[in-house]
């Protein structure tokens, strides 16, 4: 099947391990320049991630895009590649097959259709490049030689004077994602960095998922979730198992076991002046009923049970053991303002993740400092490249890691 018409091993300019986003850009453009090029895969269809993500809808790229949305052991390396091909880039080839799309929230662009649609382009583009693209053919063995790469396929032997290994991170194994892209950089003598799951939802155990499991299904629209320095304004979901959305699955990327994460539940009001207004606006209205105008019902009614809402111990003569729901005017100023301190930098002890099953992106991956940042080679193996997912370089949640993924492809596929 790849063999050639003589049996002997296929020969090729570029051999392309992954069909997915970074792997077909990296075709189009080796492609285009009169590269002989193929692509293999073992899943079953080309750009199995692109046709899930958005919620079908493929969140391709991001109009805001920095290197400071990023992260890396490097935070410099990914500048050189998304200066040279940049989301209009992108946007230009997606209008060029008529495409519609529209900005969401925040930069973010979406197809009004159909992430099929994206998928179809990079694949016409293939098509038109001579690209040749071989699905459900797995990568058995990959030796290097003088003249190249000598690679075993499901499909027969393919020799390369170019490889590009593409095949993404851990994360969504149901999808068919494995490590095989970085046992092939140890193979080679690059040293991966430690992965872990990335843009995922956390979870919750013993009294802290009991607090809270019950809220299931329960959604803010906008909170700021925090970790150290970094923080990040957008939704929050209370699932069976912990939190998500996508508020959690940014600050996901920042947050290891043990750190203290905390979460605005109003970022945009003055929690303690508003609760002192509504006291004098509504004095006989209970603490629960008010909250309930600016959270979730069920939110807002967990906060005053079981001593949610506690006094801190400053050494203040508060009358009460905790802020349970009573009329309004049974508050002092100081309660309210207390209250209104606690919402906005309220504790979430989280345990762990949902892990690699559930995750948008893998964490860490080939170290960059073995790698050319303009082209994306190995600098310890001519010929040899690390595109995408498997490099370290991740981006945050809303188009930024397409856009490394057409940026890191397109850098490797100019010069494969």
């Amino acid at each position: 099947m790849i063999d050639s018409a003589n049996g002997e091993p296929l020969k090729v300019d570029v051999l392309i391990v992954g069909a997915g986003a970074a792997g077909l850009m990296c075709a189009i453009a080796a492609g285009q320049r009169g590269r002989s090029v193929l692509v293999v895969d073992h899943a079953n269809k080309a750009g199995k991630k692109i046709l899930m993500s958005g919620g079908g809808r493929c969140n391709f790229t991001n109009m805001g895009v920095t290197p400071a949305n990023y992260l890396s052991a490097n935070p410099h390396f990914a500048k050189s590649a998304l200066a040279r091909y940049t989301p209009w880039d992108f946007i230009a080839l997606v209008e060029k097959h008529g495409i519609a799309y529209h900005e969401k929230e925040l930069g973010q662009l979406f197809c009004d259709d159909s992430s099929k649609q994206i998928v179809r382009m990079l694949l016409d583009e293939c098509s038109a490049a001579g690209v040749r693209v071989e699905t459900g053919c797995a990568v058995e063995r990959v030796r290097r030689h003088d003249e190249g790469f000598s690679v075993r396929t499901a499909r027969g032997e393919v020799h390369a004077e170019s490889l590009v290994v593409a095949c993404g991170g851990l994360s969504i194994p149901s999808m068919g994602a494995s490590g095989f892209g970085y046992e092939l950089a140890r193979q080679f003598g690059h040293e991966v960095l430690p992965v872990r799951a990335g843009l995922v939802p956390l979870t919750l155990s013993g009294k802290h998922q009991e607090r809270y499991e019950d809220l299931a299904g329960v959604a803010l629209p906008m909170v700021e979730s925090r970790v150290g320095k970094s923080r990040f304004r957008a939704g929050m979901l209370f699932t069976h198992r912990g939190i998500s959305g996508p508020a959690i699955l940014q600050i996901s990327s920042y947050w290891q076991p043990g750190d203290d994460l905390r979460v605005d539940l109003l970022p945009d009001l003055d929690a303690g002046g508003w609760l002192n207004e509504q006291r004098v606006a509504r004095p006989a209205a209970e603490l629960k009923n008010v909250l309930a105008d600016v959270l979730p019902k069920r939110l807002a009614q967990r906060l005053c049970e079981r001593g949610f809402l506690a006094p801190q111990s400053s050494g203040h003569p508060w009358p009460l053991p905790a802020f349970e729901s009573r009329p309004m005017r049974q508050y002092r100023e100081a309660d309210l303002h207390e209250i209104g301190r606690q919402l906005h930098d309220w504790p979430i002890v989280a345990s762990g993740t949902e892990g690699y099953r559930t995750a948008e992106v893998t964490l860490g991956g080939v170290d960059t400092d073995g790698l050319s940042s303009s082209t994306m080679q190995s600098k310890l193996v001519p010929g040899l490249y690390f595109i995408g997912e498997v490099v370290d370089v991740t981006g945050w949640l809303g188009g930024y890691n397409f856009q490394w993924a057409w940026a890191s492809g397109q850098a490797a596929g100019q010069v494969a």
